[in-house]
């Protein structure tokens, strides 16, 4: 299946200017946007290069059809969901109400071009955009009975998953090692750890008996989070190659491509990066250059899933890794790895901060992902979970 028939399977695309959407099914009419943000705690206080955290904010838009389905999307941000609340409240329900859920792609491209666009690309009113994409596509798996990865034409195998959920910054060098240990005796093979320390020498000494406390067969990740400049990446670089990593996640800033460039030809690893790129042409512009090897693109922060579909092929094409960034904690994700042609094996991020806030919990055994079942895209909010969690004050409903 190719991406041009995958996304063909909206109907009724309209150009860019477009005042009208097309109607469809008038079932799909969408009737109502609810939008709501969650506060889900966390097991214990985690931080890494640029943030500490004692909870996860999971921002929800719920879309209601004719026809009585609820298309759900969610994102995931450390601060200020009423932002993406008010982006789709204000900016974005005046054009979906009276559409067509089914128009997906239509709907994508006039959304983009609202005059939202010149205020946000990137950030904000594009992971906005992203929200709203999901739940399109929630509601698209749930009229065809079947779950997202299969609509897709995704395998049915398991995939996958490595652990980021023990590598924490804020750690103590014995903590760090006694962490990642219970994890690979839980079964993980693949683990990650936060690095960007102030002083870089301090991340050498953590990687270095990180790698001693493993061993050899488990394969071992690190992410910076933006915090080196090239000078000091390049230094580390070494220590890191040294302890066989499997990537080097984010070691420049998001925007610095010819750093990337450089430091990526400088090296034996793989550089992994797409956790703060925002679209697929900027995504275009790093496979081209060569810049990373490791393609991190993430549904809620490119376009949401029609985007993400764009990316994840072009990726494919070159050969690159795909392995998402999940700040859904995985949730989406799960239907979208899998779904490329690709001759790398599709692999999972696996965070477990917000299983209890959906209907539908992903299932991991000895670090492989079991497929969902259930039709639609796993975005479905527990009751329970939003009775306990919802944070007052921001979004809304809105209706025709």
């Amino acid at each position: 299946m190719t991406i041009e028939s995958v996304l063909g399977s909206a109907r009724g695309v309209l150009s860019p200017d477009a005042g009208d959407s097309v109607r469809g099914d008038d079932g799909a009419v969408i009737v109502s946007i609810e939008t709501y943000a969650l506060a889900v705690p966390l097991a214990r206080p985690i931080a890494d290069a640029t943030a500490a955290m004692s909870h996860w904010t999971v921002p929800v838009v719920e879309i209601r059809t004719a026809d009585g389905r609820v298309g759900t999307g969610i994102s995931g941000v450390h601060c200020a969901p009423e932002l993406l609340a008010d982006v789709i409240g204000k900016y974005y329900s005046p054009s979906l109400l009276g559409a067509s859920s089914e128009d997906v792609l239509g709907t994508w491209k006039r959304l983009y071009w609202l005059p939202t666009h010149w205020m946000g690309r990137a950030g904000v009113v594009h992971m906005a955009l992203a929200m709203v994409d999901i739940a399109l596509w929630d509601l698209s798996a749930q009229r065809a009975e079947t779950p997202l990865w299969r609509l897709l034409g995704g395998t049915a195998a398991d995939i996958e998953a490595y652990n980021t959920d023990g590598g924490w910054l804020n750690l103590s060098e014995t903590e760090l090692t006694r962490d990642l240990l219970s994890l690979i005796d839980d079964g993980w093979n693949r683990v990650k750890i936060k690095v960007g320390k102030g002083d870089f020498r301090e991340d050498a000494r953590r990687v270095r008996a990180v790698r001693a406390a493993i061993g050899d067969d488990v394969t071992l990740m690190c992410d910076a989070n933006q915090r080196w400049d090239l000078a000091t990446a390049s230094r580390i670089m070494p220590v890191l190659e040294e302890a066989r990593m499997d990537w080097v996640e984010e070691p420049l800033h998001a925007d610095d491509l010819g750093g990337h460039v450089r430091l990526q030809r400088g090296t034996i690893l793989d550089i992994a990066a797409g956790e703060s790129i925002y679209s697929y042409q900027q995504f275009s512009s790093f496979i081209e250059a060569d810049a990373f090897r490791v393609v991190q693109v993430d549904a809620t922060r490119v376009g949401g899933v029609t985007e993400w579909l764009q990316v994840a092929a072009h990726a494919a094409a070159r050969g690159l890794r795909i392995a998402p960034h999940a700040g859904d904690m995985m949730q989406l994700h799960q239907h979208l790895v899998g779904t490329v042609v690709s001759e790398v094996p599709p692999l999972i991020e696996f965070i477990p901060w917000t299983q209890d806030a959906f209907v539908e919990r992903s299932t991991v055994s000895e670090g492989y992902l079991k497929r969902p079942q259930l039709p639609g895209a796993s975005t479905t909010i527990d009751p329970v979970a939003r009775s306990r969690w919802q944070i007052t004050g921001v979004g809304g409903v809105f209706s025709s």
